[in-house]
């Protein structure tokens, strides 16, 4: 499979998800269903290594690629604890919009820290994701 093929499934996942999350966090504290959340995200995660790799490959990895790693669970987390408590307060159906935001953060973070370009194109594509995202939270 290649890259288009994940990434749809990433979406319909992430789809999921936040329908799966509003129905979880119902009447319960959010850091706690995100706690949930994560640590079974965590045991799936080291579930599958062994199966699509050497596990050992843990112990070769440089101390940048860790930090950075860690640094983007960190960011991870926060997102993780921040959506929730959005669900829990919004309609998933507008705070996923919202959420999805983050493609047009990745555009200019990618052009700041990385050097990707911006084109006409992306900038056209970001535009219309903040465009929608505000139309579909407005009530």
């Amino acid at each position: 499979m290649n890259w288009l093929t994940w990434s749809l499934l990433s979406a319909v996942f992430a789809g999921a998800t936040a329908i799966l999350a509003k129905i979880g966090v119902t009447g319960v504290d959010s850091n706690l269903a995100t706690a949930v959340r994560t640590s079974v995200v965590l045991i799936f995660a080291w579930a599958v290594v062994p199966l699509t790799g050497p596990l050992g490959g843990v112990f070769t990895l440089s101390r940048r690629t860790l930090v950075f790693l860690v640094l983007s669970g960190l960011a991870t987390g926060l997102s993780w604890l921040c959506y929730y408590r959005a669900l829990q307060l919004g309609d998933a159906s507008k705070v996923a919009p919202v959420d999805k935001l983050s493609v047009v953060f990745v555009l200019a973070f990618a052009a700041v820290f990385l050097g990707e370009a911006l084109t006409a194109k992306s900038i056209l594509g970001g535009s219309l994701i903040a465009a929608g995202a505000v139309v579909l939270a407005l009530k």
